[in-house]
């Protein structure tokens, strides 16, 4: 783990972080699709084809599993983050396909201090995954747990 070089205090409403871009390549898809969503839009070009999705789709849970690696790899990686109590929405609002380029970025929409653990700072986030044409695919709204550097 990376040295922590955000604290709660780093973080205040309003903020915008990007969080990086990766491409969903079609081996990828595949590969995920098998082993933990082997629908047939997620399959092979026919299985695409013929769903609703018009063409071979990353799985939702890929996008959002895209979106957790660039969240740890460029933000929480070096955040004193203490988890999260969960995901309040997750939105898959148009497919991805392959060859798609997919950017994320956090927009921190509120922060309080926990009242019953002082060492414990509250992040409300939406995470917001767009392509290369600027469509958003994914909205996520979760709350994260970081510690206050006051109580490190």
């Amino acid at each position: 783990m990376a040295e922590t070089t955000r604290w709660f205090e780093d973080f205040n409403a309003g903020d915008e972080i990007a969080l990086g871009a990766r491409e969903m390549t079609r081996e990828a898809i595949v590969a995920f699709a098998r082993r933990y969503d082997p629908q047939p839009m997620h399959l092979d070009d026919v299985g695409g084809a013929t769903s609703l999705l018009g063409a071979l789709s990353a799985s939702g849970w890929h996008t959002a599993c895209t979106l957790m690696r660039l969240f740890v790899d460029n933000l929480l990686s070096h955040t004193a983050s203490l988890g999260s109590p969960g995901i309040e929405t997750l939105k898959w609002l148009k497919p991805v396909h392959a060859g798609d380029v997919l950017t994320a970025r956090l927009t921190v929409l509120e922060t309080r201090t926990s009242a019953s653990r002082p060492r414990l700072g509250l992040i409300r986030g939406r995470f917001d995954v767009v392509n290369q044409s600027g469509v958003r695919v994914l909205q996520m709204e979760s709350t994260l747990m970081v510690e206050r550097r006051a109580a490190a």
